[in-house]
């Protein structure tokens, strides 16, 4: 059973019928997206957070990377430590409707918007859209501040070695660059694929 929040259960044999149709619809791209959460049962979320994507028509996730731990960047000084993941993802869904998806998810999971930076249940970024260079006020693609944070940069390269930064370069040489400081591997944790 899926510990997705937004979604009733659903008979096994519906679940093969939407997979049939998502294998048959048009062009499906690449997305990468990061997972956060700071306040409550941290890694429980971010597993809800990868099983309600999954649960997502038109959203498959390919890869999940490993966990990592890391201090608030920017933000109260005072906050608890995130973790952080990222996933990447096939789907048939435009970057307008995944945001909105990603945004649901969030409100799911009781995100609350006060403190630009502030602690969060759950933070659902979408950091990069295959072939997609977008800058609107409700999404910019690739992710304007994803080359300069360590807490994004590892865990995508986790997820994707040989993942790039549309218009920045590997991942890889990024993380190189901005370092690693305060940022630890997780290795007594783990997200999964949903089965």
């Amino acid at each position: 059973m899926s510990s997705d929040p937004t979604t009733t259960p659903v008979s096994p044999e519906v679940e093969r019928q939407v997979d049939s149709a998502d294998t048959t619809l048009h062009n499906p791209r690449s997305a990468v997206v990061a997972l956060g959460s700071n306040l409550g049962n941290r890694l429980d979320t971010l597993q809800g957070a990868v099983d309600a994507l999954e649960d997502t028509p038109g959203v498959r996730v390919t890869a999940v990377s490993a966990v990592f731990e890391t201090e608030g960047v920017g933000g109260p000084e005072d906050q608890p430590p995130f973790l952080n993941a990222v996933l990447v993802l096939r789907t048939t869904l435009p970057p307008g409707s995944l945001l909105e998806r990603a945004n649901a998810v969030e409100d799911a999971f009781g995100r609350v918007r006060e403190v630009r930076w502030g602690p969060r249940t759950l933070d659902v970024d979408i950091l990069s859209y295959e072939g997609v260079l977008l800058d609107t006020p409700e999404l910019t693609l690739p992710h304007p501040r994803a080359h300069e944070r360590a807490f994004v940069l590892a865990p995508w390269l986790d997820a994707d070695a040989e993942a790039r930064i549309p218009g920045h370069g590997p991942v890889a040489e990024l993380l190189r660059a901005v370092g690693e400081a305060g940022v630890q591997r997780r290795g007594d944790v783990a997200l999964h694929l949903p089965e």
